[in-house]
């Protein structure tokens, strides 16, 4: 809800080419930037406003949050702000009131958000007479307020308070609205988890699919400051070095946006979202500061957010440029970077890191992106002299060439030797570190600590062949009989399954067991799975 900082005054110079002018293009990919309306109160250069909103620089707004009332209708949860009643200042007139300087522009309410909780909505949808209570005062609202449409965001049906039966009750209640929405050709939409356990609890995929006009799939927040350890709030890859549970290793957008596609909702649908904030720790040892480092703590609440363990990229961005011996980390496997000094770390996203999924978005056909939120970008274009930066990278990549898929090294299990590069640039200090390495527990020059236990293989989901499944590790006291080589071996009885064999001692290895998506096979020639006719001996694999 997050820069790479070596080349500080290259990256404002090489910028200024697009940043002034880029906007979505007719026809091109969905830029659907969420406002969190409370930014209005926040101190000094952090205060944000609707008339903040560039409406050129996003296909679709939604205004953040309203609420569910005790008699189950849609309610203003800040009237002051939102309404213009009783001298209020009226923010959700003046936000559809930007679609008067672009007439393009669609306008979106949103309601739910993770302060509302769950359990309200699930005795809501449980209840036909509640349900259509909620509709009539949804379709009275968006009339009201110049609204184009609806953000479902309740998060999450069937947990924090919710129930089985919310799973079903939610398709009835998303197909209620839409079919209420058909005559004013209003959208529908919904912000639904990047969680495994989460998605398989809440969503009937395909039913969803079929219903929503576009699935805002929040793919961040995968760790934070609830958790004991550090973790990138949103990799776009996994890295099989640390992420070493079968849980962990679905904790990355690429896992998240192919389960959705696996599970039944066109790619086109799909819009992918992109935290413009950071998750940040105390680390218990500063010396300790790689993935899974012991941080008891949240990192401080920063100035505008004023929240601990997240700052917005604004709050980063400025923090770095006030405070230069930053040091700055960018894995190449995750292609996310994180950056610590002392013993404050806090992983997020940047302009290149963001520009990699926006090419991610074109490569995979995706519908779009989402941002949470834009009143975290440099909107004010204090660190690169470019209002909105972030947001523009993502218009850019999203809608250029389509055959720039970003490369993940980690992909095909070979380990890479890390590639240390420390950059001073004249008028920074901050150093920067090209972190890719796939080798578990080689983390030089500092001790690296171990991921969490391991777990047992399992097949993921669906995905093109070049794909392949990071499940498990073990170690083995002595060389095995697959590992007749460092590198990637095949298992001799089933084509689907091969193992990255990494030497570790004098006499031992360890070994990622990996498999190949559903309908591949591992080729030993490509060393990266393949459909079975292309692989000598495992042509009538069905496995």
């Amino acid at each position: 809800m997050k820069l790479l900082l070596s080349c500080w005054i290259l990256a404002t110079v090489v910028h200024f080419s697009y940043g002034a002018a880029v906007e979505p293009k007719a026809g091109g990919k969905k830029m659907v930037c969420y406002y969190g309306s409370w930014a209005v109160y926040r101190p000094g250069n952090g205060k944000f406003d609707v008339e903040h909103i560039d409406p050129f620089l996003c296909t679709h707004i939604i205004y953040g949050f309203t609420g569910l009332g005790t008699d189950n209708t849609m309610i203003p949860l800040d009237p002051w702000n939102d309404l213009y009643d009783n001298w209020g200042k009226g923010a959700f007139l003046r936000f559809t009131g930007l679609k008067r300087q672009n007439p393009n522009l669609k306008a979106l309410i949103a309601i739910g958000g993770w302060n509302e909780g769950s359990e309200k909505y699930s005795k809501m949808v449980s209840d036909p007479a509640k349900r259509a209570t909620f509709v009539n005062s949804v379709v009275s609202f968006i009339q009201k307020y110049d609204f184009d449409g609806l953000d479902f965001d309740w998060e999450y049906p069937a947990s924090r308070g919710g129930v089985p039966a919310d799973k079903e009750n939610y398709i009835s209640m998303i197909r209620e609205l839409k079919n209420a929405f058909a005559p004013y050709g209003w959208l529908l939409t919904a912000a639904v988890s990047p969680g495994k356990s989460t998605i398989d609890a809440a969503y009937d995929i395909p039913a969803l699919a079929d219903i929503l006009d576009q699935v805002h799939v929040m793919n961040y927040d995968y760790h934070g400051s609830w958790e004991t350890f550090t973790g990138l709030n949103a990799p776009l890859y996994g890295n099989p070095a640390y992420d070493r549970t079968l849980e962990n290793s679905f904790l990355n957008t690429n896992w998240t946006i192919h389960y959705w596609l696996s599970n039944g909702v066109p790619a086109s649908k799909i819009i992918l979202g992109m935290p413009l904030y950071g998750r940040g720790f105390q680390l218990d040892n500063a010396a300790n500061n790689g993935f899974y480092a012991s941080a008891g703590n949240p990192i401080p609440a920063g100035p505008y957010t004023q929240q601990a363990g997240t700052w917005g990229y604004n709050e980063i961005c400025e923090k770095f440029k006030a405070e230069p011996t930053w040091t700055v980390v960018r894995d190449a496997c995750y292609q996310a970077p994180y950056a610590y000094k002392n013993n404050l770390w806090i992983g997020y996203d940047d302009e290149q890191s963001l520009r990699n999924k926006g090419r991610y978005i074109a490569a995979m056909n995706l519908g779009g992106a989402l941002t949470w939120s834009i009143e975290t970008d440099d909107f004010r274009g204090i660190c690169h002299g470019i209002p909105f930066i972030l947001t523009k990278a993502i218009v850019d990549a999203m809608n250029g060439p389509t055959n720039l898929m970003p490369s993940n090294p980690c992909a095909s299990g070979t380990p890479v030797t890390p590639s240390p590069v420390t950059t001073t640039p004249p008028t920074t200090t901050v150093s920067t570190v090209t972190s890719t390495s796939a080798k578990p527990c080689i983390c030089a020059p500092t001790t690296c600590s171990p991921g969490p236990t391991t777990a047992p293989s399992s097949p993921g989901p669906t995905t093109t062949p070049s794909s392949i499944v990071t499940s498990t590790t073990a170690v083995t006291s002595e060389p095995n009989a697959v590992c007749k080589k460092e590198g990637l071996n095949p298992d001799p009885y089933d084509c689907a399954i091969f193992y990255q064999c990494v030497s570790y001692a004098a006499n031992g290895w360890i070994v990622y067991t990996q498999r190949c998506a559903q309908g591949t096979v591992f080729s030993a020639s490509l060393n990266n799975c393949d459909y079975p006719q292309n692989v000598p001996g495992c042509e009538s694999y069905y496995g």
